[in-house]
């Protein structure tokens, strides 16, 4: 029986003598919970263990084998070798199926990696396996998307959620110049995508302030040819239609090219969040006026020095500020480690980058 091994079956002895003396009594918790006391104790110790020993990241996107996340793994690779007391290991489900994620994260818990990066599709999902990958000793945070609190210790967020979704409104208005009045859409991913869904709740009372009405929104998922065949619908639903969000990295693409198929280039504007390289096109034809991001790169090099820094006890909880390699210091809010401001690419800088 290896040592974590052991650890985790008498962590579990404790929660059933605790049940059979009764609710008054309180448990230690297992390593990597919030709680302070034991449970901050034995994390000190295991992370002390593990100072100059290489150690095992796995990083897991929402999809495997799109542009931002592959944009992503270019930051994390990057980080790995600079640090150079990482094994990095990536990988997720293709299809962006959270109950594959869910099966990723359990295999890597009986793997005893040292970290775990999940950018969940559904929360809910996964956090039964991100919480059992704790309580067996293993660091968990998230990235790109946040989870259920509980289930991780910190979330590397790209930027907050009101200054994506404002963002998303400003650049529309924006582009609309004095037209600014009609109906617009919202195209996401999943229903139950955590992070989309917060923007959107930052969107709605910025739309409020302006004269644009939100008139639907649709949920493709991560999914290509849906997002296309959404945008189509709502172009031929809402015949004042100005404007369509595309609040994904598969579904800005898709939307710009329903406008583009549908000839309304410049009288329908697209605007919303994906990589410049996916929108270069779009922006040059006139569909797309500004894409909305931050730099993936970036985010996928965050993420692994936050959890080289968590796993070496480096990083722990309460702190407000995070070094992190060339990104210099990076502020902590709560447990949100913030990567910065969101990015504006247009026609004038979007060339200049690359990913």
């Amino acid at each position: 029986m290896t040592k974590r091994t052991g650890r985790y079956f008498c962590t579990l002895a404790a929660v059933l003598f605790a049940g059979c003396i009764g609710s008054e009594t309180e448990m230690t918790m297992p390593k990597g919970s919030s709680d302070s006391g034991a449970s901050a104790e034995s994390s000190s110790e295991a992370t002390s263990d593990k100072a100059g020993k290489m150690l095992t990241i796995c990083m897991l996107p929402k999809i495997k084998g799109i542009s931002y996340f592959s944009s992503c793994l270019v930051g994390a690779e990057e980080a790995a070798k600079e640090l150079g007391n990482v094994r990095l290991i990536y990988d997720g489900p293709t299809d962006g199926d959270p109950k594959k994620q869910a099966e990723m994260i359990e295999q890597w818990t009986i793997d005893e990696v040292d970290v775990i990066c999940v950018s969940p599709n559904a929360p809910d999902v996964v956090a039964s396996a991100m919480k059992e990958a704790r309580a067996a000793g293993i660091q968990v945070i998230t990235w790109d998307a946040d989870g259920a609190p509980d289930s991780r210790a910190f979330f590397v967020n790209q930027a907050s959620a009101s200054a994506i979704g404002e963002g998303m409104v400003d650049a529309m208005v924006s582009d609309l110049g004095a037209d600014t009045s009609g109906d617009v859409v919202i195209v996401s991913a999943d229903a139950t995508s955590a992070n989309q869904n917060s923007w959107i709740e930052a969107m709605k009372p910025a739309l409020e302030k302006t004269q644009l009405k939100l008139v639907t929104i649709k949920y493709p998922g991560e999914n290509a040819a849906n997002a296309l065949a959404d945008a189509k619908d709502v172009i031929s639903k809402y015949p004042n239609l100005k404007g369509v969000f595309g609040i994904s990295s598969v579904s800005f693409p898709g939307a710009a090219e329903a406008v583009e198929q549908s000839g309304q280039s410049g009288k329908i504007l697209v605007t919303g969040l994906s990589t410049p390289n996916d929108m270069k096109k779009f922006v040059r034809n006139g569909t797309v006026r500004s894409v909305v991001l931050w730099n993936t790169v970036d985010l996928g090099y965050l993420t692994v020095y936050v959890a080289e820094a968590i796993a070496t006890g480096k990083l722990q909880s309460g702190a407000s500020v995070f070094s992190a390699g060339r990104l210099g210091e990076k502020n902590i809010a709560g447990d949100n480690v913030l990567l910065g401001d969101i990015m504006i690419f247009t026609k004038d800088n979007i060339d200049s980058y690359d990913f």
